[in-house]
């Protein structure tokens, strides 16, 4: 691509001072950052606003902005499931959430395997949720850095070199670098504060789209009209629900998995209260309306025709349909708003690329290095072992990406939301029953994450739909809600079976007055 002056000017500018802003973060609100705690949740002090904008944040990203686009831009309308799915975890986050805040605040939990371990008195059980939690993070860290590698090709920016045959874009690692270095001084506090001036920038792009886009293509009715026919729901064939239930549990799935991944529960305990979550789970639909403007670009583009203008064809070839949204902005912006726009993409990436590392980094620390490693590490180790594998985790994301090119990026995402989901019986309905069993739990999270692997493994890892067969019916299906309909059928089936034979002696630590 071409280098343009201005809008690598700006870009640059806006990335230098969200640099700035996460190293000066570790004095704002001051704590002891040799705590985890302190480090992790950033000391668990978090107000309304404040955890409004970290949580948007934390769960709008590059799939947001590049992913989403570029699923409706090749696949469809599809893409779309992302506007149901992002509905349906308020509802979710309102009823459930408060009451892990609670019970983790009062008994100083730090991650979702604290919670199962004290809840169900299983060491095995916490280590598979840890484990999970930071094997399923990694997917959607690289998705964050693709986001990245996508605006800095598209800026012109791309001066690449080989090793070992694998190409490495220079300014790719200068920005893992940046991330890696304020995330490891500031924690928490970093991305809380960067976060603010990443949603006003994104905000600010979503308005100029709105008024630009549109003007410039003739109005909505004539970017619909262009998308076609071909880009919407195909009506299933017979003995087939085809695309609607793929539709429909692709949507479910998400929504099931988004608040498990340990970013989601690290930005939720970093809340002051929990009336702080219930606020947020009522003001957060207003990041779903910027979502859905932003996933009509995918149409845009189709519409603006950018996939065969000779200017973006390097860009097509490298990054395929993620390439539409840089295209479709270079073609419609001027330069310093381009400039402005690719900072919102790129600073999108990284303010969730450092909540996941410090959320992977809290669950490997307090679950697996203190509970299995070095059971009476203090404080300051456990915390400078947490900031050191935030680092490993964000370079297991830069490997991921580097040595697994994927045509769309949101398959990553659903990739870690198949794994993460099998967390959700021991998690989620942990929280409100104490009955089930440890040996249940883990026998069905088993059987969950091989047989969602298994499905996806069935497409070369390039979908993670799969075709059920139910009474003669072709059912295509999120491989992530498949999976957790087994998984569910073991925890909760052989609980009730093993509880009907014999009480076993409870070893849940914690009190129903301490979800209150």
């Amino acid at each position: 691509m071409k280098l343009d002056p201005v809008a690598v000017t700006i870009f640059v500018t806006l990335f230098g001072l969200v640099t700035i802003l996460g190293f000066v973060a570790a004095g704002w609100r001051r704590g002891d950052l040799d705590q985890l705690h302190e480090w992790g949740l950033g000391g668990r002090r978090f107000g309304t606003w404040i955890s409004w904008f970290l949580l948007g944040g934390d769960l709008y990203t590059a799939y947001t902005f590049v992913a989403v686009p570029a699923l409706l831009f090749g696949a469809g309308a599809t893409g779309f499931f992302a506007m149901p799915y992002t509905i349906l975890i308020w509802p979710l986050m309102f009823a459930v959430f408060p009451r892990l805040w609670s019970v983790c605040h009062k008994h100083g939990y730090v991650t979702a395997a604290d919670f199962v371990r004290a809840r169900f008195g299983s060491r095995s059980l916490s280590l598979a949720i840890a484990v999970t939690g930071i094997i399923a993070t990694m997917p959607y860290i690289a998705l964050q850095l693709i986001g990245i590698e996508v605006v800095i090709a598209a800026l012109g920016l791309n001066m690449a070199f080989h090793v070992g045959g694998v190409v490495i874009d220079l300014p790719l690692l200068a920005a893992f670098a940046i991330l890696a270095a304020y995330t490891y001084n500031s924690g928490l506090r970093a991305p809380a504060m960067i976060a603010v001036v990443k949603d006003l920038l994104i905000y600010g792009t979503v308005i100029a789209v709105i008024i630009i886009v549109p003007a410039k293509l003739g109005g909505f009715g004539a970017i619909f009209a262009a998308a076609g026919k071909t880009s919407l729901l195909a009506a299933p064939p017979s003995g087939s629900l085809g695309s609607y239930s793929a539709y429909t549990s692709l949507a479910l799935g998400s929504a099931l998995a988004l608040l498990l991944y340990p970013h989601s529960i690290t930005g939720i305990l970093s809340a002051s209260s929990r009336d702080v979550i219930r606020r947020n789970a009522i003001v957060m639909p207003a990041y779903s309306l910027a979502l859905g403007i932003i996933a009509l670009m995918g149409f845009m583009a189709l519409a603006a025709g950018v996939k065969a203008m000779p200017q973006y064809a390097e860009g097509f070839k490298a990054f395929g349909p993620n390439f539409a949204v840089p295209a479709l902005l270079l073609h419609m912006f001027p330069s310093w708003l381009v400039g402005v726009a690719f900072a919102a993409i790129g600073i999108g990436a990284l303010v969730p690329a450092a909540i996941m590392s410090i959320a992977s980094a809290n669950l490997f620390t307090r679950d697996i290095y203190r509970e299995f490693l070095r059971p009476n590490c203090s404080a300051r180790e456990e915390s400078h072992v947490a900031k050191l594998m935030s680092l490993l985790v964000k370079a297991g994301g830069l490997v991921f990406i580097l040595l697994t090119p994927q045509t769309y990026a949101i398959t990553l995402q659903l990739l870690g939301g198949v794994w993460i989901s099998q967390t959700l019986p021991a998690v989620m309905l942990g929280i409100f029953f104490s009955r089930l069993r440890p040996g249940a739990l883990l026998l069905g999270w088993g059987a969950g994450m091989v047989s969602g692997t298994a499905m996806v493994a069935e497409a070369n890892f390039k979908s993670a739909i799969y075709t059920l067969h139910i009474f003669g019916t072709a059912v295509p299906c999120y491989a992530a809600i498949a999976a957790l309909a087994l998984n569910l059928a073991i925890a909760v089936g052989l609980s009730v079976i093993l509880n009907a034979m014999a009480d076993a002696p409870s070893r849940d630590v914690t009190a129903e007055e301490d979800y209150a």
